[in-house]
């Protein structure tokens, strides 16, 4: 069998074992067995559990973000984009709970290189958001540089929001991808409307 093949093998039954047992928990003796491996050739081609670990969680982000990116159509009007990208991160994160349980539980709990490739994940997400935001603020005739401190707030706060969203679709029955991302969507671009036709919410002065 090809090496790309049997790396790919190893890397699901990885997925699964962290996504089920934590991090901790996992052996890679049950990751070779799952994988119908030796525990030698495991180390062979990951070298570690850390690293092992490492190149489930690369494997499972940039499967994501794909997916996010591949359902959002260029051109399209900013609040159908922002949809499709809601739809596309709801559906991946619905088709793969256990690659998700590794990005969104157990790689932020293990130590910061861990963390930071999650992080590097998110900073791509919040990045395509960034850019959604301005495509609105271009469709609605008002000054597209809006405050750039303002536009990563709302960019940070949708995605997440849709993290825990995905969370919360995933275990709980009847929740959808679109039910999910029509909640995030409503919830998000109403006042993301009021936001750019200069209507936001003002809050109470101070006591």
């Amino acid at each position: 069998m090809p090496r790309a093949v049997r790396e790919q093998q190893m890397l699901d039954a990885a997925v699964r074992s962290f996504a089920r047992l934590g991090y901790r928990a996992a052996s890679m003796d049950q990751i070779a067995q799952l994988a119908g491996v030796s525990k030698p050739l495991v180390y062979l081609y990951l070298n570690s559990k850390d690293e092992l670990f490492t190149a489930c969680i690369r494997r499972e982000a940039g499967a994501l973000v794909a997916a996010v990116r591949a359902g959002v159509e260029p051109g399209l009007p900013a609040d159908r984009q922002l949809w499709d990208g809601l739809t596309a991160f709801f559906t991946h994160t619905a088709e793969n709970p256990d690659g998700w349980a590794v990005l969104h539980r157990q790689a932020r709990t293990h130590g910061e290189p861990f963390a930071a490739e999650v992080t590097a994940m998110r900073e791509d997400m919040a990045a395509f958001v960034t850019h959604l935001i301005g495509d609105a603020a271009r469709e609605a005739r008002r000054d597209p540089r809006l405050a750039d401190a303002e536009v990563t707030g709302l960019a940070q706060a949708l995605v997440g929001a849709a993290e825990s969203l995905a969370d919360w679709a995933n275990a709980t029955p009847g929740v959808t991808a679109r039910v999910a991302a029509s909640t995030l969507m409503n919830f998000a671009w109403a006042g993301l409307q009021n936001l750019l036709h200069d209507t936001p919410w003002t809050p109470p002065p101070p006591p």
